[in-house]
């Protein structure tokens, strides 16, 4: 895993963009079109204002998809994922996207889990930007996350450190207003991209960072799986990156 530590969050938004915009470039280059997974939340606000103001990236040849939602939540829900999206990044992008593939969960989340594993890609995605949650969650896989199932969405449940996150982010008003249910991208899915540019801001952030950096390779953190991936690049502000030791703070590339 590469570590970029940036002095803070706006620094680590345009440089995650710029490495992502060099990827997707790439892949249109190379083959006409690209594919990318945007995350959510109040870490990727940087990181998308920064990528859609990108001179060059072709979108009109990019395919878009959509990490994850909560079930039973309106699309017009102050805390929705696709308003988020849509609102934030897709309808400030130059030119259209070639698709946007939204996830809905307003009827049956199994039967729509089926329908998005129908229009992933059969081979890698070519660029996930991601972020790692306060209980080191990556997209809403919360711990114990399956590292194991090849199903390219799930049903997953929310657990309270996950929920409190969502409250104290002000995307609710309280922990009983949450969902307790997710459709989420799998890990596994996550996983097949040609690169990963996960950007994870922030003091509250900082343990999770340091677990999914240092601690063991383990479902109950489930960013620890990031390490596995040859072409992932963590980008942090410096106060995620506080409780690194100091080796990986020494070995981290600084911006």
């Amino acid at each position: 895993m590469k570590i970029v530590i940036h002095e803070d969050r706006a620094a680590m938004g345009r440089a995650a963009a710029a490495e992502a915009a060099i990827t997707l470039k790439a892949a249109c280059d190379r083959k006409g079109s690209a594919t990318l997974v945007v995350a959510t939340g109040s870490s990727q606000f940087e990181v998308l204002a920064a990528l859609g103001t990108t001179a060059g990236i072709p979108w009109d040849v990019i395919t878009i998809y959509h990490l994850d939602e909560y079930v039973g939540l309106s699309p017009d829900h102050p805390a929705s994922f696709r308003r988020y999206l849509r609102e934030r990044f897709i309808d400030r992008l130059p030119i259209r996207p070639k698709a946007f593939h939204e996830v809905g969960v307003e009827a049956d989340p199994v039967a729509e889990c089926r329908r998005l594993a129908a229009l992933v890609p059969p081979d890698d995605f070519d660029v996930s930007m991601i972020g790692i949650g306060e209980n080191a969650h990556v997209a809403f896989n919360d711990p114990p996350a399956d590292f194991e199932t090849t199903a390219p969405y799930l049903v997953v449940s929310l657990d309270e450190p996950c929920r409190r996150q969502q409250v104290g982010e002000g995307w609710f008003p309280s922990l009983e207003s949450v969902p307790t249910q997710a459709l989420s991208m799998s890990i596994r899915r996550i996983l097949a991209s040609r690169s990963i540019v996960c950007s994870v801001p922030d003091q509250r952030k900082a343990e999770a960072v340091r677990a999914a950096v240092e601690g063991p390779l383990t479902p109950s953190v489930p960013g620890s799986i990031l390490r596995t991936h040859p072409h992932c690049s963590l980008h942090l502000d410096r106060e995620a990156a506080s409780l690194l030791s100091d080796f990986h703070r020494g070995q981290a590339a600084s911006a």
